[in-house]
């Protein structure tokens, strides 16, 4: 009888050490802010930038993305709305930056720029709870 007590609280020892831990590690955890790239679009050249468009997905492929707006259409509430709209998130403002300043990035940017009227910007979102 007595090795089973011993037995039992040494398994309560255990299973509270290993809770005891596990609640550490997740607070240790930093919680990181999704970062957004925000485009307004206007194609002056629809043959040039269907081109950057075919180019576009891979240079968003080693960065963990998606697409939150892509295109569609655009309510206005106040003031005029874009001719178009881009969202794309990653997991942070960093990632979103990264991928801007990639090497496979500025071989397409040009593209963009020559074909283009844009405004192209970086939002930092609310980090999860």
């Amino acid at each position: 009888m007595k090795a089973n007590l011993k037995l039992l609280f040494a398994a309560l020892v255990g299973v509270s050490i290993g809770v005891v831990c596990a609640m550490v590690i997740r607070a240790q955890q930093v919680k990181v802010a999704p970062g957004y790239v925000i485009a307004e679009v206007e194609a002056t050249d629809p043959a040039t930038i269907q081109k950057y468009v075919a180019k576009l997905p891979e240079t968003l492929a080693p960065f963990n993305h998606h697409y939150v707006v892509r295109g569609g259409k655009t309510q206005s509430l106040e003031g005029e709305p874009p001719k178009g709209i881009v969202i794309i998130a990653f997991d942070s403002a960093e990632k979103a930056r990264e991928w801007y300043e990639s090497p496979a990035y500025e071989a397409i940017k040009p593209l963009r720029l020559n074909a283009a009227k844009t405004r192209l910007f970086i939002a930092e979102g609310s980090a999860p709870e």
